[in-house]
């Protein structure tokens, strides 16, 4: 039930963010889910191998890699895709990336959490 808060929710915030960041298209809500189902399974396959090998640079600047690395997955994701989901240029990934996860963890600890733990 969890994972289903959390695949709605990041529907949304990819909607949310391709609304206000021109560069950033998604064509709709059936878009935004299967874009959130596939960066929900790059996430936990590809992320962390990511992470892995670049530890020593995500060390050196103090975790900021991190958004780097989730520009990537965005890019992957939209890659498979397709014209459904556009991301024009990796700046505009790494401010969607940023964007995204501040919006993840509001939703996550004002909504999804609050309503999981009833």
């Amino acid at each position: 039930m969890k994972w289903l808060l959390s695949l709605i929710a990041n529907s949304l915030v990819l909607l949310v963010v391709a609304h206000y960041i021109d560069t950033f298209y998604i064509e709709g809500f059936g878009a935004a889910i299967l874009a959130s189902i596939i960066l929900s399974i790059l996430n936990v396959i590809v992320k962390p191998i990511l992470v892995v090998l670049t530890l020593p640079v995500t060390i050196l600047s103090l975790g900021l890699f991190l958004f780097v690395i989730n520009a990537i997955t965005l890019m992957l994701t939209q890659a498979l895709i397709g014209d459904a989901f556009v991301i024009d240029g990796f700046g505009t990934a790494v401010i969607a990336a940023v964007i995204i996860s501040v919006l993840n963890l509001l939703i996550q600890k004002l909504i999804i959490d609050p309503i999981h733990d009833k």
